[in-house]
Formats: structure tokens, sequence, C-alpha cells
């Protein structure tokens, strides 16, 4: 399922974001930009150790923060490690939305045409898939609509109820 934005496209697919040949990922992250269980666990585990090596290197970000590695073995050239928040912190929907935005200005930083974002905190964060749906949709949408170099965002979604919530979040949205 696609929504065009300007000259831009926001897609949503089920599938493995460790697969995608966008020009980054987007990383779930924690603040200490450790690459432990989940998305992270299996960039780690496809990427290699460079990943891990870099961001102790760069030795962390604030919830709602952004920062770009190498991609080691991974079929993309960069990811970009995006922290969002934990369900009970507070401030959450700001928060993703910061970790969303953020990501997105890293790209254009950096020139990049095109990521693919996870559900990001939807897992051992938890925070509720139908809110992220809404906040990362809606503040892409946005940054499509603004000037901006990326041309295409993907959504990789891990299994058919993630998939179903983006799908009926991403229908909401309107398009250009």
């Amino acid at each position: 399922m696609k929504l065009e934005v300007g000259s831009s496209v926001i897609e949503i697919m089920d599938g493995d974001i460790t697969e995608q040949e966008t020009d980054a990922i987007v990383n779930a992250a924690n603040t200490a930009l450790v690459l432990g269980a989940g998305v992270a666990g299996a960039i780690r585990t496809k990427g290699g150790p460079s990943i891990q090596a870099e961001c102790n290197q760069i030795g962390g970000t604030f919830v709602g923060g952004a920062v770009i590695t190498g991609a080691g073995n991974l079929k993309t050239r960069h990811v970009i490690h995006a922290v969002g928040p934990r369900m009970g912190e507070g401030d959450e929907d700001a928060k993703l939305k910061n970790a969303t935005a953020n990501s997105l200005k890293v790209a254009d930083e950096y020139g990049l045409k095109s990521l693919t974002f996870p559900a990001i905190s939807t897992g051992i964060f938890g925070f509720p898939i139908e809110r992220c749906a809404a906040i990362m949709l809606g503040t892409t949408r946005d940054h499509l609509a603004g000037e901006t170099g990326i041309e295409r965002v993907v959504f990789c979604l891990w299994g058919s109820e993630a998939y179903g919530v983006f799908q009926a979040e991403i229908q909401r949205l309107p398009g250009d």
C-alpha cells in the first residue's frame, strides 16, 4: 500500500527490515545505543560487529534523538538509530514524534533518498501499535509535504497484525 505526498511516497509492507535495500534502515534503539533484542538484535546479527562499534564511538543519544552509522554487512548503506519512548516514562507521544522527525532530518542531512522504519517502541518498550501508526505516519507525511530530498519512506512491519494497523492508518491520511 502506498500514499503519494508531493513528489515522495510512503509505503507499508510486512517483512524483515534487515533485508531492505533503501539508503538507510531505522533501528528502534535505546539511549545507550546497545544493539540488544528485537529489531536491534536482528541488525546486530545480520550487520556484524562494525555497527555496534560505531554506536560505541557515538556513545548514546537522548529519547527522541536519532544518530547514523554505517550498515556493516546489511543490504542498506546506513542505519539510523532512533530512540523511542518506553511506556510509562511520560510524554511518550511527543518523544515518538521526535524520534521519527529526527530520523527524517538525519536522512535529509546525509542526502539519503529512501529509508525504512520499523514500528518504533512497540516491542519491549510497550508503546501501543495504533498510537505508533498514527504518530509515525502523520509525522512522516508532514515531513514529506515540506522541503525534503527524501523520495521514498517504507514502514516495514513484522506480522499481519501490525501491517493491518498501519494499513488502516495510512488510508486515513490525506495524500497529494
